[in-house]
């Protein structure tokens, strides 16, 4: 993916996109912070850790982790878009928490400013053009033996949150893709990294070991009514995508797409809004300990890419838990 193709996806996160999330920054924040909120309860950060929050957004999960590493440590959030950072650094005047800051970068390339114990991300590393470039400079800025834990959604049939929508507008506006249109999209979109067998590949070829994946299912509120809800699927995410990417056409049919998502959502409504399912994985890795493991864990990973059909080299376990295993 050349600069210039990512520079369309950056710019689309300092644009319309930055634009969408601060009209439903409640969805995006409190909605989906049960699942950030877990795999901080099931892999606390030490006090004293130094820890890199990628795709920091906002930066609610930044002053989370500022909180578990206390004073002692430091949390520090990047984004792709200056518009978040330079929000999220004027919020955190207010909010008298010393050990957070804020940097604009490309995670793809750019300096990191490491080194850091561990290196977190919700929802925040599926939006990669280069993906393996990306983890590999997440891998750099670690310490030998640094943590990366990263929340990414599962397929779309498992997130029926954001995928009923789409099926929905998918019925009535006409679909453009990326390459058929001069709009700015946010770039690959949220289930690039639904595949477990494709990412645990992609660590290891960037040179990540101890790879796990841990599947958490919760329900999601996406809006306090249904209204709210419709008006939510028809600005975020794939549905959202479909109908701006279709211009004049997909404007015509917003009548229509509202009243099929009107019958769709109101299926899920509660007395405290509407909830419906998600489905995300958390997945984990490390950085060796040496540069010798590091080149060790690649050239293995190079191995199984050769001579497997099973890319990721692991084989998922019963139950909700999948671990990657050694690849021979």
């Amino acid at each position: 993916m050349s600069a210039a193709n990512n520079a369309i996806s950056i710019e689309a996160w300092n644009t319309v996109l930055y634009e969408k999330f601060c009209r439903f920054r409640y969805v995006l924040t409190t909605g989906l912070s049960d699942h950030s909120d877990e795999v901080l309860r099931r892999r606390p950060f030490a006090a004293g850790s130094r820890v890199l929050d990628i795709g920091c957004g906002f930066g609610d999960t930044t002053h989370a982790i500022a909180k578990q590493v206390t004073r002692a440590g430091q949390a520090v959030g990047v984004d792709c878009a200056q518009r978040f950072v330079d929000l999220a650094v004027r919020e955190a005047v207010t909010q008298a928490t010393p050990n957070v800051s804020f940097f604009a970068a490309d995670v793809q390339h750019d300096d990191l400013k490491g080194p850091f114990d561990h290196a977190f991300s919700r929802f925040g590393t599926m939006f990669f053009n280069a993906p393996g470039a990306a983890l590999r400079n997440i891998r750099r800025a670690l310490t030998p033996g640094g943590t990366l834990t990263m929340i990414v959604w599962r397929r779309r049939e498992d997130n029926p949150w954001i995928h009923e929508a789409e099926l929905r507008v998918k019925e009535i506006v006409p679909v453009v893709s990326h390459d058929k249109t001069d709009q700015v999209h946010c770039g690959p979109g949220p289930f690039s990294m639904a595949g477990a067998d494709m990412v645990s590949d992609m660590l290891r070829t960037a040179g990540f070991e101890n790879i796990s994946f841990e599947r958490y299912d919760t329900d999601v509120c996406i809006g306090k009514t249904v209204e709210e809800a419709i008006d939510f699927a028809m600005a975020i995410g794939p549905a959202g995508e479909i109908i701006r990417l279709a211009g004049e056409e997909g404007a015509r049919r917003k009548g229509e797409v509202m009243d099929a998502l009107r019958a769709t959502l109101s299926k899920h409504q509660r007395a405290d809004g509407i909830w419906t399912g998600s489905s995300s994985w958390f997945v984990s890795a490390s950085n060796p300990r040496s540069t010798e493991d590091v080149a060790d864990v690649s050239v293995r990973a190079a191995g199984c890419l050769k001579k497997s059909g099973n890319p990721g080299g692991w084989r998922r376990r019963s139950g909700t838990r999948a671990d990657a295993g050694t690849v021979s």
